[in-house]
């Protein structure tokens, strides 16, 4: 079963004297119970990716399906609710995350006031548990460094026994090794408790955590990067693809449905390629790309 279904995907910021064109027809499927990490520069459009699929922000254009919920067709109060038991946010700046005047356990327990869970000190003693975050129940913000803040961010995520995760530059703002320590615990979560896990990031690094990888560019999915099946069992072992090598991933490039597809500017530098023209051969059963005149 997928977990999200998104197809020719728009969205359109307008302001008074200009339109700017955030997601201009993305296509993208998730299946129940993935980690995977969609990735992308600056303003490629994945942040608004993330706010679609959220309940954020509505789309435009196209089609938008969540756990089986049509997001074009709710009403306020229905995406109040999705927004409630559908779906738990991770974000980058932790002041969206925690409030300051109350302490871990009480973060925790506060998005369960406005859900159905009975038993809620239980409920949030039980996963600042799992996230290694027990021992510091009763401390406030100020008393957390900046990755214990995001790990008790992640067990506020989890309160309402969300179905998908959604987590915004997670590791954007600490050091290297907390950043391992909570991509890990992504893993896990989404081994044990069969979680969908979306990891919004630039980061390469966050990247070789996870079985696959999604490229957006200019608001549209441009390639995905997959696990070489004969790694997964290797990966399961040790954790990170940093300790198996780049070449245990294999990128392809996305066709839309009018097959058409994005070609890096990188590479299209290498084949000397330059206007916007490019010669397509089929030779020996493949497709050729080569430079075609300047124009």
């Amino acid at each position: 079963m997928n977990m999200i279904e998104c197809e020719n995907l728009v969205k359109i910021y307008k302001t008074k004297d200009t339109e700017v064109l955030a997601l201009q027809g993305l296509e993208l499927t998730v299946e129940e119970g993935e980690l995977m990490a969609i990735i992308g520069n600056s303003g490629s459009g994945k942040s608004t990716f993330l706010n679609m699929i959220g309940g954020l922000d509505r789309p435009s254009a196209g089609r938008l399906m969540v756990n089986g919920l049509d997001l074009f067709k709710m009403s306020d109060q229905e995406l109040v609710l999705y927004k409630r038991d559908v779906v738990g946010f991770v974000w980058q700046n932790n002041a969206r995350n925690l409030v300051p005047y109350l302490t871990a356990i009480e973060n925790v327990r506060m998005p369960m006031m406005f859900g159905t869970i009975k038993d809620q000190k239980k409920r949030a003693a039980e996963l600042l548990e799992m996230v290694g975050m027990s021992h510091r129940a009763g401390n406030k913000l100020s008393a957390l460094s900046g990755g214990e803040q995001q790990r008790v961010a992640i067990a506020i995520a989890l309160a309402n026994n969300p179905k998908l995760l959604l987590a915004d530059e997670p590791t954007g703002s600490v050091d290297v090794k907390t950043s391992d320590y909570i991509l890990d615990l992504f893993r896990k979560l989404n081994e044990e408790l069969g979680l969908t896990i979306v990891i919004v990031t630039h980061d390469r690094h966050l990247a070789r955590k996870v079985n696959r990888v999604v490229a957006i560019r200019d608001g549209k999915t441009s390639s995905e990067m997959i696990l070489r099946q004969s790694y997964r069992e290797k990966m399961d072992q040790v954790g990170s693809l940093e300790d198996l090598g780049e070449s245990v991933q294999e990128e392809f490039a996305v066709l839309d449905k009018a097959g058409r597809l994005q070609i890096p500017a990188q590479m299209l530098e290498e084949i000397g390629a330059k206007g916007n023209k490019v010669k397509l051969e089929v030779i020996d059963g493949k497709i050729e790309i080569s430079a075609g005149p300047e124009s």
